[in-house]
Parts: C-alpha cells; structure tokens; sequence
C-alpha cells in the first residue's frame, strides 16, 4: 500500500474545515471568502494558502490559484499537496514543461505516494508527446502498485496502454476502473471504443459498446466523446441498410414481367419479387435486433433523431427502399420512367453516404485527454 504524506497543520483548523466541506459542496466563494479571513489572521498558514489556490483554480482564476500555491510553497517547500496543485495549475495553463518539473518534484518528496506518479503520468501524457507514453505508463503501473484501489491510476494504465496500442492491458485496466469507480464516464467510454474495435467480428461486442456509450452519456451529459461514438454507432447502423436497400431496388428490377406478359404470370412474377424483398429486410432488421439490445433502442433513437448525418442517411435509405416497391408495386411504369427514378435515387443513395459520413467526422470533439 501507498505511504501518503501527512496533511498540513491548519491553525483553526475548525474554520478551514468548514471551508473545505464548502468547496467539496461547489460553494467556491464561499469557502474562498472564510480561506481569505482566516489568511488575514494567520497569513503563514499552508493549509489554508493551499485550499485558497484550490478555491481559486475550480472558479477558473489560476493566475490567482498559482500566486496562492506559491505562497504556499514559500511557507512549506516540501507540502506535496501543495506541488500537487500546483502541477494541476501548470497543466491547466498550458505551462507543461513547468507542471512536468513540478510533477517529478512530488515524485523526489513522496516517492512511496501513488499520487505522486499518478500525477506524474498524467502530465507526460497531457504534453502530447508520444516519445513520453512509456515513460508515462511506468509511471501509472507504479501508481497502481502503490495503491491497487485507486481507481483514477488504474484509469491511466488503461489510458496509456490504449495509446501504446496494447488493447488486452488496456481493456483489463479499464474493468478494473469500472469495479473500482462504476460511475467513471470515462472508463465506460473508453472501454466502449475497445468493443467497438471487435463490432465487426462480434455482435456481443457491437452491443457491449453501445451499452458503454449509453451508460457514459448517462453518467455525464456534457460527455461529447461518448455522445459522438453513439451517434457514429446509430449512422452505421442507418448507413449498413444501404446495402438491402441497394439489393432490394436490384430485385424490383429483375423482378419486372417483360411487357406483353399475361396478367397472372405478371402477378406471379411480382410477389416472388415481394417475397424476395420482404425476406432481405425482415432478415436485415432480424440483424439489428440481435444487436441493438431494448434497453439501447430508445438511447440510439433519440441520438439518431438529433443528429443531422444519421437523419439524412436514413433518407436516403427510405427513398431507395420506397423506390424499389414503388418499381414492384406499378408493373405499369414505362422502362423510361423506371431509369430516370433508379438514377436519382442510386446516386442520391451514393453522395449521402460519402457527405454524411463527412458531416459526422467533423461533430467529433478533440480527443484531447481521452
């Protein structure tokens, strides 16, 4: 198990507590306006300097938060929890060469706290090298060494696995994020994409990812990452139907009684090509609900119903579908009428797929820090 570093001494510590519950509540000012009184008092306390910074930094002032973790710092050279926020500060800075300084600092004082390598994974990895990946995951499998119940530094082994390509430890990692922490948006997002990797192979896998972006989305409604990753699912879905349709529009085709053909033999002639058209989609959408799970089909739905590039898809799709009974349907259309509705709708089918398909990569959020 991990040796955390003792807490700072607080003088009053029982005002400062009160300011902490307050932070840990959302009420930034609130517990930013008792740190302040305390510190008019007691200007060399570090534990209230640093609840200051941390106070300052979730309001989004972190020129502030940083002047107040120096001072900190200052007070108390070697208060890990102190580099610890100022790591975070440097990060959300863009100051990675500093936090990454800072960060290696936590490591020299706390080299037995797994937050000190946790932390120190987490800035080679926000830096976006690649050459640090490895670095980065030494530094989380340590994390995780020192403390195997810390959830966050198993979510960066699976992380930094990912990136590294090693999708078998990165899965594992993610599971045991889950077991730890089962509402981490995150990992459910992330071990969503490893499913979706297999969907291909797997129908187990395509529906254990969409269950995972679902649950993500549920978990956090400002998560675009697992929003985008269900609405590329529900397109698929939308864009893998062109291929019965495309079949089915064939056999109304091929299903056409030459002209001169009794009325029976034309009957006849028709219904095989229901028969045959019906057959594809009910066994299509037979696919899909094997798939597509009842507990996703409302999620997926209302995704689907939201997004422009899945509802112009779908269409596309239905006109082709509509086509194909309309060619069946009305044995009376002329061949020259039948050419001029494949056309439009062939090509029509064609540019959707490839536009929709652009409109949606470009609804992808940053995969920055995923």
């Amino acid at each position: 198990m991990s040796s955390e570093p003792s807490r700072p001494e607080r003088v009053d510590a029982g005002g400062l507590d009160r300011a902490d519950a307050l932070h840990d509540l959302g009420r930034f000012e609130q517990a930013a306006a008792l740190a302040s009184t305390h510190l008019a008092e007691h200007p060399d306390d570090a534990g209230a300097l640093i609840l200051l910074a941390r106070c300052r930094r979730s309001l989004g002032d972190l020129a502030g938060a940083l002047r107040s973790i120096d001072d900190a710092l200052r007070v108390a050279p070697d208060n890990i929890y102190a580099w610890l926020v100022r790591v975070d500060v440097l990060s959300k800075l863009g100051r990675f060469a500093e936090a990454e300084g800072a960060a290696r600092r936590c490591v020299e004082i706390g080299p037995l706290f797994w937050g000190s390598h946790h932390c120190l994974a987490v800035v080679l990895e926000q830096s976006g090298q690649r050459s640090r990946r490895t670095e980065a995951y030494v530094a989380a499998r340590r994390a995780t060494e020192l403390e195997p119940e810390a959830a966050a530094a198993h979510f960066m082994v699976g992380l930094l696995a990912h990136r590294l390509g090693d999708r078998a430890t990165a899965r594992l990692a993610y599971e045991t994020t889950l077991r730890l922490d089962p509402e981490n948006s995150e990992a459910h997002n992330n071990l969503a994409t490893l499913h979706m990797r297999r969907s291909w192979f797997s129908r187990a896998a395509w529906t254990r990812a969409a269950e995972g972006f679902v649950d993500s989305a549920a978990l956090d409604l400002e998560d675009r990452h697992a929003r985008f990753n269900l609405e590329a699912m529900a397109w698929g879905v939308a864009a893998g139907a062109r291929w019965p349709a495309l079949v089915g529009f064939v056999l109304s085709l091929g299903c056409r009684a030459p002209e001169g053909t009794d009325g029976a033999t034309r009957a006849a002639v028709t219904a095989v090509g229901a028969v045959l058209i019906v057959a594809l989609w009910a066994g299509w959408v037979l696919w899909q609900r094997g798939k597509i799970s009842p507990r996703l089909r409302r999620p997926m739905l209302l995704t689907a119903r939201g997004c422009p590039p899945v509802v112009a898809m779908a269409v596309a799709v239905a006109s082709m579908a509509l086509g194909s009974v309309a060619v069946l349907a009305l044995p009376v259309l002329g061949v020259g009428l039948v050419g001029w509705l494949a056309v439009p709708l062939f090509w029509g089918l064609i540019l959707t797929y490839w536009i929709s398909r652009a409109a949606l990569n470009r609804r992808a959020p940053s995969r920055r820090g995923r």
